[in-house]
């Protein structure tokens, strides 16, 4: 009664607000009469009977005639209409449902009479999704009542789910039938078990059954869980404390309407003697207002004074016209416009002079339900054409508990599924009271959003909602929150620490800023200093027999060649570009060939000076005719040729190094062909390892200034650093490979030099003595009695 008795108030102010219009149904009085199915089948059998033939009785003939109706409003269960349908349609009497839109009655030819007056609720499945994206419910559960209308929700709400990735944590089926409800109570574990971690529950409700899962949801003080339910739904509203209730904070999609004007005046205004045959209404006022039943004529007496039901709560009476109540409303006047066009049908077809009455059969009534349009005193355009009724705007309610059991229904926003994307949904959300144990927005996700910096992995065997967050590799990021893959850097930019963005690499190079440049820079021209100083001591000693002693003039060309290794490798720092890129090679290449044909133009002097003394002989001749002296000019002019083709073929040019050196793009020179460089370094491998053996097999001649140890040893040195260099060189990248490039030029330089040319300035600066004619001999005598 609590729930259902404003549809009986509505059903009454629409006929009495139709025949009060003097342009609708003139001279035509609408009656009624209303029937309490209480969910029996029997009872359900024997209304529609009565309401057929007229009369309660005897059911096979027909009398009253004039009282007899012309249409039935019925809910829309379908257990009333698999009752009533078979009856109703053997004489095609018209039936309106005012329930919520059924799409098994809507599909089947068995309920060809039967109107539906709710629009197909469509766009509640959007509408609900809608606000699960708008609070970021990403988590969500789902229960339905068992049936038709559950099912095509559930069809409804998964696709737009799947369309929006938004997640099923569970879906439940809540048994219609009381006592299979009771037998699987098991079922709804999803109150307190382990899905009880998701906080959000969408609740599709028919209007049948509801009481069961309200009390279990009750019983188990589900506080902290929102629940998204249709406007079938309806908690207790009675007289209970809810200061601690399972139900605050629902939300609640209503079917949008505009406000009957004086419906709520009618229903404020309304007592026993204005219905004093309504037992219903009798009922009602029992409840509410404290009366005693009298024992003479059961009649209520001792009730509150003046009493009204604009005395009582919004949570026991609620005067703002339901869905159902305006449903009942507009099928009122669908049956009275459709009366109302057959009436003037039939004036117009037949002479109205005459004193006959007119007579109406309910089926006639059909062609014109079927194309009846009409706009209703609120404005709305009616019809139960389904392909010219709009979609339904919802109002969203939320559902606030007060104490002393006082509930209230806030609408705090809208949904309108026919306005433009993104503005489909309107909200105040600083209005809405979340449920108990809430002081912010709730929370609904399986897992938390992986941040900038990390991508989202798939939990095997789980919803897309649940994953785990993965760090980004090495150099890839994502700039966003549950991304899925991490994006790679392009080569002119690095990953962030944070891996949530793509910065600028630097340009660098090996500069003569740098600490390694200015160290590089500083010893080559020390390096260059120190043989340049060497020099000017050779020149300035040039007649003492250690100078002129293995050829003078060869001792300068070394040191001079010397000079320009060390400062070649000044080429390889600072910024590179055509012309050092290519000189850096050539030079290199050539300068080192002279310094290395040099020693070995030294080596096979000495092995010439002390191997072959027969005076005449050939190889005396050689050494004589200054034969060595061109060997530097030949060796030099076949690296000549080698650098040539390679410059012709494929030459040094700048390039890039995005890779080696994290954050930062290094400019080099890229050797263009690497056969070629090969071939260079080959080459002198090649004059080195000769030069090395023709002194090692002079080490042991006798002389008091032979070099041959100190030539031995110094290609000893020179050899080891460029073996060494070729694997360190191949392992290394960007500014440490022209690091290590420099290193070896010098340290390999300053192998020459300090190998074969400090042992003599030691002599000639520490050790003068030693370096006279008469010391010479002395020597020369002992060295041919201890040979090494």
């Amino acid at each position: 009664i609590l729930k259902s008795y404003q549809n009986v108030l509505a059903f009454i102010f629409a006929i009495e607000e139709i025949n009060r219009n003097p342009h609708l149904l003139p001279n035509i009085t609408l009656g009624y009469e209303s029937h309490n199915s209480l969910h029996s089948h029997g009872n359900i059998v024997q209304n529609i009977l009565i309401v057929q033939t007229g009369q309660d009785r005897i059911p096979n003939y027909m009398c009253g005639r004039e009282s007899k109706s012309l249409a039935l409003l019925t809910g829309t269960s379908m257990a009333t209409a698999a009752q009533s349908g078979p009856l109703l349609e053997l004489y095609k009497f018209p039936q309106l449902t005012f329930g919520s839109f059924d799409p098994i009655l809507s599909e089947s030819d068995q309920f060809s009479s039967l109107y539906q007056m709710a629009s197909e609720e469509t766009a509640l499945a959007q509408g609900m999704v809608s606000l699960m994206l708008h609070f970021s419910w990403i988590w969500v559960g789902v229960a339905i009542t068992e049936g038709p209308k559950g099912l095509h929700f559930l069809a409804d709400v998964t696709k737009e789910m799947d369309r929006n990735r938004v997640c099923m944590a569970f879906v439940k089926m809540i048994p219609v039938d009381p006592l299979s409800y009771m037998a699987h109570t098991q079922q709804h574990e999803f109150l307190v078990g382990e899905s009880s971690a998701v906080n959000v529950v969408i609740i599709y409700y028919d209007a049948d059954s509801l009481n069961d899962i309200n009390y279990s949801i009750g019983l188990h003080l589900v506080t902290w869980r929102v629940w998204v339910t249709n406007s079938q739904w309806h908690a207790d509203l009675t007289g209970k404390k809810f200061l601690l209730d399972s139900f605050h904070g629902t939300i609640i999609f209503s079917n949008h309407h505009e406000e009957i004007s004086g419906f709520k005046h009618f229903v404020q205004t309304v007592n026993l003697s204005m219905y004093p045959e309504d037992i219903f209404l009798y009922q009602f006022w029992y409840w509410n207002f404290n009366c005693l039943i009298s024992e003479s004529d059961c009649s209520l007496k001792n009730c509150t004074p003046n009493a009204s039901l604009a005395q009582l709560p919004a949570n026991r009476f609620d005067p703002a016209m339901s869905d159902v109540s305006y449903n009942i409303y507009n099928a009122v006047y669908t049956v009275a416009h459709a009366l109302h066009e057959m009436t003037l049908q039939q004036v117009q077809m037949q002479n109205t002079g005459s004193g006959e009455r007119r007579t109406f059969s309910p089926w006639q009534l059909h062609p014109f339900l079927r194309s009846i349009q009409f706009t209703n005193p609120a404005g709305h355009h009616v019809s139960l054409d389904k392909k010219i009724k709009l979609d339904i705007k919802y109002d969203i309610l939320n559902l606030w508990n007060f104490p002393e059991g006082l509930r209230l229904k806030v609408k705090v926003g809208e949904f309108s599924p026919y306005a433009i994307h993104g503005q489909q949904l309107s909200l105040f959300q600083e209005m809405i009271q979340w449920a108990t144990g809430h002081t912010e927005t709730p929370h609904s996700v399986c897992s938390d959003s992986c941040n900038p910096g990390f991508r989202k992995s798939p939990q095997e065997g789980k919803a897309a909602c649940c994953f785990d967050c993965t760090p980004c590799p090495e150099n890839e990021i994502t700039n966003d929150t549950d991304m899925k893959n991490c994006m790679k850097c392009p080569d002119h930019q690095y990953a962030s620490i944070q891996r949530n963005q793509c910065l600028p690499k630097a340009v660098t190079f090996l500069a003569y800023e740098d600490s390694m440049g200015m160290t590089l820079a500083g010893t080559a021209l020390s390096l260059t200093s120190l043989t340049a100083a060497v020099l000017v001591l050779f020149v300035k000693h040039q007649d003492t027999p250690i100078v002129k002693a293995n050829n003078r003039a060869l001792s300068y060309t070394l040191l001079i060649s010397l000079m320009f290794c060390f400062l070649c490798s000044l080429l390889f720092i600072g910024c590179p570009n055509t012309i050092s890129c290519i000189l850096q090679q050539t030079t290199f290449g050539v300068v080192f060939t002279v310094s290395v044909s040099t020693v070995l133009a030294k080596t096979v002097t000495v092995m010439l000076a002390f191997k072959f003394t027969v005076p005449g002989s050939r190889m005396r001749q050689l050494l004589v005719s200054g034969a060595p002296n061109y060997i530097i000019p030949t060796c030099t002019l076949i690296q000549l040729t080698i650098c040539g083709v390679w410059m012709g073929t494929s030459p040094p040019f700048v390039d890039t190094n995005a890779h080696s050196e994290h954050g930062h793009i290094i400019i080099v020179c890229n050797k263009g062909s690497l056969t070629a460089f090969y071939f260079i370094l080959g080459y002198l491998g090649s004059l080195s390892l000769i030069s090395f053996i023709v002194a090692f097999m002079a080490r042991n001649l006798p002389d008091a200034f032979n070099e041959a140890k100190f030539l031995t040893f110094s290609m000893l040195v020179f050899c080891s650093v460029w073996v060494t260099f070729l694997p360190v060189y191949h392992s290394s990248k960007g500014k440490v490979m022209v690091t290590m490039e420099v290193f070896c030029i010098l340290a390999s330089s300053s192998g020459l030099l300090g190998c074969i040319f400090f042992p003599k300035c030691y002599i000639i600066l520490l050790k003068p003595e030693r370096n006279s004619l008469h010391e010479f001999r002395n020597q020369r005598y002992s060295g041919r009695k201890n040979p090494f």
